[in-house]
């Protein structure tokens, strides 16, 4: 009876001894790559916030980074740095390490007591169970989950990434369109003062109804695209505050203008081997890959024995002699033989290869596709710059000196401002859609760009700034 006390002292120090050597965590959990990634890609700084004191500073430096006027690479790092979908992604990083470690660490044996009785006899019965085909295969499981870890990092770095273009195009879309509803707030006080100059004309019998219709036509034109150039700007201040993590927009200090074209554009030789070498999502997609093809192999190597286990046998008795020894419990391969099983692996395999070549092909696409709308944006741009609005401001000027010798009528200067509105609002579009594709064509060289808003296509004046 009181042997048991003993037999259970020595199970629990096997035990002991067979746990001795568990898995820990890394300092870091995997985040100085995606810090080093970072900073080598895009020159900021990324922090995963999780004490109070790295809270306090991150929030000190996004304060003294709202107390200026932004610009595209502050906005950028405020999003970095405050945006609360980014630090939930962050913790990706404790889930995959933490799975990691699991594989690391050896399995829980399990103890089974049990006490019987026969008239005066009682036996004590234990038995621990070793699951050994985890221990076996805990070499492919370590590297299977070590290659996972490593793709969930670079799952990451790409959204860090992401977060940044998608920033930078919310900011440029936000500054023209404040542009926009300045000039078209200039643009209805001349058609009000030209409608109401109208309306006077008419009642005084000067002007026939045909005349002040086509007056009151240009007046309600650009009131509408005042209240589309006000909601436009609304949309594109809090897209931009969601972004940046703010609570709401108020806090925003944007320039008046667009920055201005480069010079030139910089020559990119080589821009699809270097998207190809470069691009993050490419090798998350050729981890996936490897990590299956390690899942392969387990699998091939377990498809007959899936249930694998060891068990120390000790029974004592207050009448018989004690009994030790030890059962092996295994799975009989009578009907499943691990075809099913092997026949899945594969194919989930050569569907992820199948899918990585796939995605080279669109990434030599995209690359091509994404630098010629750069180029061509960049074009169309200083087109609009050097020459449609110079030959518009040309034409109103002359204008002006014609109405100042009473060549033509207020009227006549009306009808060209009209013609300025357009023009000047389709270069800031173009101004505005250069700075997207430039956007875009950054991050088709390190991970998967992202579709132009429509609005970024369009001509349309509520869509664009003034200068």
């Amino acid at each position: 009876m009181n042997r048991l006390p003993f037999a259970l002292r020595t199970l629990t120090v096997l035990s002991a001894a067979l746990l001795g050597g568990c898995a820990s965590f890394s300092p870091d959990g995997g985040f100085d790559a995606v810090q080093s990634v970072t900073q080598s890609r895009i020159q900021k700084d990324v922090v995963w916030t999780r004490d109070d004191a790295s809270r306090s500073q991150t929030q000190t430096r996004v304060d003294a980074l709202l107390a200026q006027p932004l610009a595209a690479d502050d906005a950028v790092q405020i999003a970095l740095l405050n945006n609360p979908g980014l630090q939930a992604a962050f913790q990706s990083l404790g889930i995959a390490e933490a799975d990691w470690v699991q594989a690391r660490t050896l399995p829980n044996p399990g103890l089974t007591a049990g006490r019987l009785t026969r008239g005066s006899e009682v036996e004590w019965d234990g038995v621990l169970h070793l699951f050994l085909m985890q221990m076996l295969t805990m070499p492919m499981r370590i590297q299977i989950e070590q290659r996972l870890f490593e793709k969930t990092r670079t799952e990451v770095t790409l959204e860090v990434l992401r977060l940044a273009a998608d920033t930078r195009k919310a900011y440029f879309t936000a500054v023209a369109a404040d542009e926009t509803a300045r000039y078209m707030r200039q643009a209805m006080e001349a058609a009000e003062a030209g409608a109401d100059l109208g309306r006077r004309m008419a009642q005084a019998g000067n002007w026939s109804k045909l005349s002040q219709a086509r007056q009151q036509v240009f007046y309600a034109d650009t009131a509408l695209a005042l209240a589309r150039a006000e909601q436009a700007q609304v949309q594109a201040h809090e897209q931009l505050t969601r972004l940046l993590g703010l609570d709401n927009a108020a806090r925003l200090r944007l320039p008046e203008r667009l920055p201005e074209l480069p010079a030139t554009l910089p020559a990119l030789p080589d821009i699809e081997q270097q998207a190809l070498d470069q691009r993050l999502d490419l090798q998350m997609q050729r981890q996936a890959a490897e990590a299956l093809a390690d899942n392969l192999g387990l699998t091939r190597r377990t498809r007959f024995i899936n249930v694998l286990e060891l068990g120390l046998v000790y029974s004592d008795s207050n009448v018989e002699p004690t009994q030790r020894g030890f059962e092996l419990t295994f799975e009989l391969p009578l009907f499943d033989w691990g075809t099913a099983r092997v026949a899945r692996a594969e194919a989930i395999y050569m569907q992820t290869v199948q899918r990585a070549a796939a995605m080279a092909v669109d990434v030599r696409s995209q690359v091509r596709e994404t630098y010629a709308m750069y180029r061509s944006q960049y074009d169309i741009a200083r087109h609009y710059r050097d020459e449609v609005v110079p030959l518009q401001k040309s034409i109103s000027e002359e204008n002006l000196l014609r109405y100042n010798g009473m060549l033509i009528g207020v009227f006549e200067l009306l009808a060209d401002a009209r013609m300025q509105i357009g023009s000047v609002n389709n270069a800031i579009v173009a101004q505005r859609d250069f700075w997207l594709a430039q956007s875009e064509m950054q991050m088709a060289l390190i991970g998967a760009p992202g579709k132009m808003p429509a609005a970024a296509v369009s001509s349309a004046p509520a869509a664009a700034g003034g200068h």
